[in-house]
C-alpha cells in the first residue's frame, strides 16, 4: 500500500503503517486518470495531458496535407486532442498556475491555425464542462454532492459553500464545489433558462 502525503507532515520515501499495514509515501500517484503530486499541484497532471495533445497533433496534421473539409478536421480535432484536453478538467483547471493553462492554450491555438478556424479556448471548455456537471449534480437528489450545489429560492444562483476555518486549505477551495458557486454565478443563471453557456 502507498499513499501521498503534504510535503510539511512526511518526506518522501518515507514510511508509515496505517492498520497494521506498510505504507510507503511517494511523490506522485496516479487516480481516475489523473496525477497528483505530494504538494497538491497539478504541474505532473498538466505535462502529461500537454504530452498526449501534441503527441495526437501530429495526426492532425497529416490529415490536413490531405486537404480534407474543415468539418471532418474539426470532428478529428474534438474526438482526439479536445478530448484529452478536458480530461478531468473540472477537477485541475480553478487550482493550475497560469503557466500550465498556458502550454495547453497552445495547444489550441496550434489546432487553428491547421484546421484554419476558431476553436474553443480552455477556459471555455471548464465553463461549459462545469456547469454541465453542476446541473446533472443538481438534477439527480441521489447525488452525495448534491447539497453542496444547491440554489437559492430564486433558483438564479447557486449557493456560496461557507466552511470552517480549520478545512479552509487553498487546494480544497479551488476544487469543482468550491468554485463552481462563486465563479458562475451569471452563468448559471443564463444556463438555466437557455441549457447552453452564455455567448461572447
Amino acid at each position: 500500500m502507498w499513499t501521498a502525503t503534504l510535503p510539511h507532515l512526511s518526506s518522501p520515501n518515507s514510511s508509515h503503517e496505517l492498520q497494521q499495514q506498510h505504507v510507503d509515501t511517494v511523490k506522485s500517484f496516479r487516480f481516475l486518470g489523473s496525477i497528483r503530486s505530494q504538494d497538491l499541484k497539478w504541474e505532473l497532471n498538466i505535462s502529461s495531458i500537454t504530452k498526449k495533445a501534441q503527441q495526437r497533433m501530429y495526426f492532425l496534421r497529416q490529415l490536413n496535407k490531405f486537404n480534407l473539409p474543415k468539418t471532418m478536421m474539426v470532428n478529428f480535432y474534438r474526438a482526439i486532442i479536445e478530448s484529452i484536453l478536458c480530461s478531468s478538467i473540472t477537477v485541475w483547471y480553478a487550482a493550475s498556475t497560469a503557466k500550465d493553462k498556458g502550454r495547453l492554450q497552445r495547444i489550441i491555438r496550434s489546432a487553428e491555425k491547421v484546421i484554419g478556424c476558431n476553436l474553443p479556448s480552455l477556459q471555455d471548455l471548464f465553463t461549459l464542462r462545469t456547469l454541465k456537471r453542476a446541473r446533472r449534480i443538481v438534477a439527480d437528489p441521489a447525488h452525495p454532492g448534491q447539497k453542496l450545489l444547491e440554489t437559492l429560492p430564486s433558483g438564479r444562483r447557486l449557493r456560496s459553500i461557507r466552511t470552517k476555518t480549520s478545512i479552509r486549505l487553498s487546494s480544497w477551495r479551488k476544487g469543482f464545489q468550491p468554485t463552481t458557486p462563486r465563479e458562475f454565478g451569471e452563468t448559471w443563471k443564463y444556463s438555466r433558462t437557455t441549457g447552453d453557456h452564455p455567448p461572447h
